[in-house]
Formats: structure tokens, C-alpha cells, sequence
């Protein structure tokens, strides 16, 4: 028995050498290979910082050396003397297992990466994410059989054509599911926009970023509406990142405008003396009407220091003196109407005193004294930080921006505007506050006024974020 054996490697010892040294070969250029390999794709992945990148290496460096030796088998068995039955018969079990180490390898590292990235997603519910998963499974098990089927020369036609079919059927039904969870992975993986984030989408809305969700976005805008985006829509829009989250307010600024109604008094003065007389007596909304509506009415034709009564004067009286005089009292000097009252009264006395005038206005030409009746109505918009603020003030109307420049010093007797107040005490940027407040009104127009704030507060943030 012996002697035969001996007899038959002598015989074929060159049949069994060569499949033996083809194995090692391919054992040993394998090791090779993979530590090039994974060296050069530990490095890629190490300058990409892509995340995915240790989960692809650690599932796929040991079964990448096993596909190596199955192809080595494959090889030695395809050069050795067997007969091509069995060289057919052994290449179909090796290609077997190598289609199915290949369908589980694929499985475990599709599994991995999904996790890695839908846990990001807090909205999205475990149980979606298990039906996603194994979704995804199953997608690749029927490919891995419907190949192994073909490779045992099993017609696999019929159910190729099921499965094109059902997969199509899915896609058309889920297709913006799918492209959302795609899309939202993406975002997910470059981390580009994060919570907190301000954007500015292409159509014009803007906003933080409140929520990333597994198929949408939520954008906060400045009057506090949310945006619900799909992943796949915010992803194909042009997007500007304007920053990342600033100092936050211990209070947010709630802007507020106001409309006013003109109401006759039935009141009229024909010469300085009943203009002086009835200008003791009215109510407070009278001599308002007259100083601080008149600035708002008339803001964009003269941006200097005026009022009715310095108007009236010198155009229906004719007393340049006197009108330049009652022109030149600055309105917001005062805190109060009563000390604007009493100053103007001054201003018309001291000339009186000094000569007795009688001229009379023309008929049609007497002034009316008018009441202003105001109301006071919140807008949508807050701000909770500098940059909503400034770009809640782009948009807001010029009677939102009047109330809080020139009415503010009224309400809180402090000769101060609601802006550099909130700007103080609610954020702590007295530097700012106080570049505000002392900018003199009258010098602007609303519109121009609303530039400089802007300007101002802009230059703020971008000093700001040089510092940081």
C-alpha cells in the first residue's frame, strides 16, 4: 500500500507541487496586499474625517483575506490535474462562499454605517430605524441567493423579474422617504448645518436651525414661525451658514409698532397770542401731534429739528425770527411733553414780551390744533441674540422703528431708546447700547436711521467674532 502511494506522488508529484505553491503564493501576496492596502486607506480616511472610515476597515480587513484565499483555492484547483468536472464542482462551492461571505460582510458593514449615522437623528423612532435596517438586509440576502442560484446554472429570471418588480414598485411608493433619509444622511455625514446654526435658504427665509430630523429640517424664523424643510429640498437650495450661535439674552426684545389716528379739536389760532393761549391748555396728545407726528410725517423732506407750530409761524404769519426759533427746540431734549410744552410757550412769550405782534393769518391759513390718538400693537417678531435683532430690524415697518427711537424717550422719562436698553441690560453690550443712544435722530431719516443701526450693530458682531 505504501509503495503505491509512493508510486502515485512519484507520478503526479508535480500536479499536486504547483496548485500547492499557486495556494501559497496567493497566501502570502494577500498579506501583502492588504497591509498596503489598509495602510494607504487608513490614511485616506484619516485626511477625509470621515466617520464611516474605522467601521469599513474593521469589518472588512479579515474577510478580505479569506476572498484573497478563495481565490487562491480557485486558482490552484483551476491548474490542477483534476478533471474539469470536479474542478467546475469545487469552483461553484468556493464561488458559493464567497458570494455569501461577501452578502454578509456587505450586510454587517451597511448595518454599522447606518447606525453610526440614523442615531444622530433623535426624532427618528428605533423601530424606523430596525425596519430600515433590516429592510436593507433582506434587499441584499435575495441578491446574494439570486446569484448563488445562477451560479449552480438555476434559472433565476422569474424571480429576478418579482424582485425588479416589488423594488420598483417600493421606490415609486417611498421615493421621497428615500430621498429624504439619503439626503439626510448626507447631511448627517458632512456635518455642514448643525443645531443652532443661522441659515439663509436661496427663496429669502432664514433662521436657526432648531431640529435635524431623519427626513427634515426646522428652521426658527425671527418672528418665531417654524420651517419644516424635507432633507432632499434643503440639500438641493442654496444654503448660507451666517454663523454659528451668539450670546443669548436674559430677555428676548419683543418689537412693537403703533397707529395713530389724527382727531380735530376744533381748536384754531389766528395770531401768536391765541396760538400761545390755547397751546397752555390742550392735552398732552395735542402737543404731541404737533412735535413728534410731525417729525415722523415729514421725516423724509426735512431730517432736521421741526414742528407744526415753527412751520405755522413762518409760513402763515411770516416771522422767519420766530420760526427759526420754535425750530431750532430740539423735540427729544425732552423726556416729557409737559417740559416740550413749557418750552415752547417760553419761546413764543420771550418774543411777544419783546414786541407786540398782531399779525393775523390769512383766512384758511389759522392752525388747527389736531389730537393724536395712539395705539400700541406687538408685532411677531422677537430677538433673542445680535444677529436676529439686526435682521429682524431689515424688515420691520418705520412705525416699529419710530416707536422704539422716538417714543421710547416718552415712555420711560429716560431720554434713552428701547434698543440701547435691551442692547445694556438684557446682553450685557454696553458699548453698543451706548454708540445707539447717542445717535442724534434728527440728523437721519427713518430709513437712513435704520442704515446706521444696522451698521453699527454689524461692525459689533464682526469685531466680536475677530476677538473670538
Amino acid at each position: 500500500m505504501s509503495n503505491t502511494v509512493n508510486e502515485w506522488i512519484s507520478n503526479n508529484w508535480l500536479g499536486i507541487t504547483v496548485p500547492l505553491i499557486v495556494f501559497l503564493a496567493f497566501i502570502i501576496v494577500s498579506i501583502w496586499i492588504r497591509r498596503r492596502l489598509y495602510h494607504y486607506l487608513e490614511k485616506v480616511f484619516s485626511q477625509t474625517k470621515w466617520e464611516g472610515g474605522n467601521i469599513f476597515i474593521a469589518t472588512t480587513r479579515n474577510p478580505f483575506f479569506h476572498w484573497c484565499l478563495i481565490l487562491g483555492g480557485f486558482t490552484a484547483i483551476q491548474v490542477s490535474p483534476l478533471s474539469p468536472y470536479f474542478k467546475s464542482l469545487f469552483g461553484r462551492l468556493l464561488g458559493s462562499i464567497f458570494i455569501l461571505s461577501l452578502t454578509w460582510t456587505v450586510i454587517i458593514l451597511i448595518e454599522r454605517i447606518l447606525h453610526l449615522y440614523l442615531k444622530r437623528f433623535k426624532a427618528l423612532p428605533s423601530a424606523t430605524i430596525i425596519v430600515i435596517i433590516n429592510g436593507l438586509k433582506i434587499a441584499f440576502i435575495v441578491v446574494g441567493i439570486l446569484i448563488m442560484l445562477d451560479l449552480w446554472g438555476i434559472s433565476t429570471t422569474p424571480l429576478m423579474l418579482m424582485f425588479t418588480i416589488l423594488l420598483l414598485i417600493a421606490i415609486f411608493a417611498f421615493r421621497d422617504q428615500i430621498l429624504d433619509i439619503f439626503s439626510g444622511i448626507e447631511i448627517a455625514r458632512t456635518n455642514v448645518v448643525r443645531t443652532n446654526d443661522y441659515v439663509r435658504l436661496e427663496s429669502g427665509e432664514e433662521g436657526y436651525v432648531s431640529k435635524i430630523t431623519w427626513n427634515t429640517i426646522h428652521i426658527k424664523t425671527p418672528d418665531e414661525k417654524i420651517l419644516v424643510i424635507p432633507n432632499s429640498k434643503f440639500i438641493r437650495t442654496t444654503v448660507t451658514i451666517l454663523g454659528k450661535p451668539l450670546k443669548q439674552a436674559s430677555q428676548p426684545f419683543r418689537f412693537f409698532t403703533r397707529l395713530y389716528i389724527k382727531e380735530l379739536t376744533g381748536l384754531k389760532a389766528r395770531n401768536l397770542s391765541e396760538l400761545v393761549t390755547i397751546l397752555k391748555d390742550v392735552d398732552d396728545s395735542v402737543v404731541y401731534y404737533h412735535t413728534h407726528n410731525f417729525i415722523e410725517e415729514y421725516q423724509y423732506l426735512t431730517p432736521q429739528p421741526a414742528n407744526d407750530f415753527a412751520l405755522w409761524v413762518y409760513d402763515a404769519l411770516g416771522d422767519q425770527v420766530l420760526g427759526e426759533k420754535l425750530a431750532n427746540v430740539d423735540t427729544f431734549e425732552f423726556s416729557t411733553i409737559g417740559a416740550l410744552r413749557e418750552r415752547l410757550v417760553d419761546v413764543i412769550n420771550e418774543e411777544l414780551s419783546i414786541k407786540h405782534d398782531g399779525r393775523q393769518a390769512p383766512q384758511g391759513r389759522e392752525f388747527h390744533f389736531i389730537k393724536s390718538l395712539s395705539v400700541i400693537l406687538p408685532t411677531y417678531y422677537v430677538a433673542h441674540d445680535l444677529r436676529e435683532f439686526v435682521e429682524i430690524l431689515r424688515m420691520v415697518s418705520l412705525d416699529t422703528l419710530y416707536f422704539h427711537i422716538f417714543e421710547a424717550r416718552l415712555r420711560l422719562h429716560k431720554g434713552v431708546n428701547d434698543f440701547s436698553i435691551w442692547l445694556n441690560d438684557c446682553l450685557g453690550e454696553k458699548e453698543l447700547a451706548d454708540r445707539i443712544a447717542v445717535l442724534d435722530p434728527y440728523t437721519y431719516t427713518l430709513e437712513g436711521l435704520r442704515s446706521m443701526i444696522i451698521q453699527l450693530v454689524e461692525k459689533h458682531m464682526e469685531r466680536e467674532h475677530a476677538v473670538g
